[in-house]
């Protein structure tokens, strides 16, 4: 009976452990969403974002996808513009496991205690803003952001930037509460 009650949690556990980016945004609640149907990116923004040229053509293609597949039309006139920037970090993991077996005299020496190990992982986190501009207020009216590892397997790179950007997007145009 009491694993019919856990099962829900279980899962729910399992399905947010497969995503590995973490996102958030925040918006002006003022804001009408709906008339906003053209887009652009801002050069400028676009231009202050430190990383490889290669990345942000990544960033900039999965931007474009993501908008144009919800229905936005890139323009020369635009609505909206579109500009991003990037932070990253080094991150450690430490885990240490004490494990022990035998006897002996409780807290103090033990000549029949063994085991124990220490294991140090580290990884580079990055976290992608994206900031959506009215371009004809010239005001942020919707910020992105989406964090998780990164990775420099030029494989995998595509990918990862295009889950970064799909999730951050699936939060634009914020639905009304």
């Amino acid at each position: 009976m009491n694993t019919f009650k856990i099962l829900p949690v279980l899962l729910l556990f399992i399905a947010s452990s497969c995503c590995s980016v973490s996102v958030n945004s925040d918006y002006d609640k003022k804001v009408d969403f709906s008339p906003y149907k053209t887009f652009a990116f801002h050069k400028a923004g676009v231009d202050k974002a430190e990383i490889s040229d290669l990345d942000k053509k990544r960033i900039l293609r999965s931007i474009d996808e993501v908008m144009t597949s919800k229905g936005f039309t890139k323009s020369d006139n635009p609505d909206l513009l579109i500009a991003f920037f990037t932070k990253e970090r080094e991150q450690v993991n430490v885990s240490q496991y004490n494990a022990g077996w035998g006897y002996g005299w409780g807290y103090g020496w033990n000549p029949y205690l063994w085991g124990g190990n220490t294991s140090v992982s580290r990884y580079t986190e990055g976290t992608l803003y994206i900031d959506i501009i009215d371009a004809k207020k010239k005001e942020l009216i919707w910020q992105g952001e989406g964090q998780g590892a990164l990775t420099k397997d030029t494989e995998k790179k595509d990918e990862k930037i295009k889950e970064f950007v799909s999730r951050i997007l699936e939060q634009y145009p914020p639905k009304k509460k």
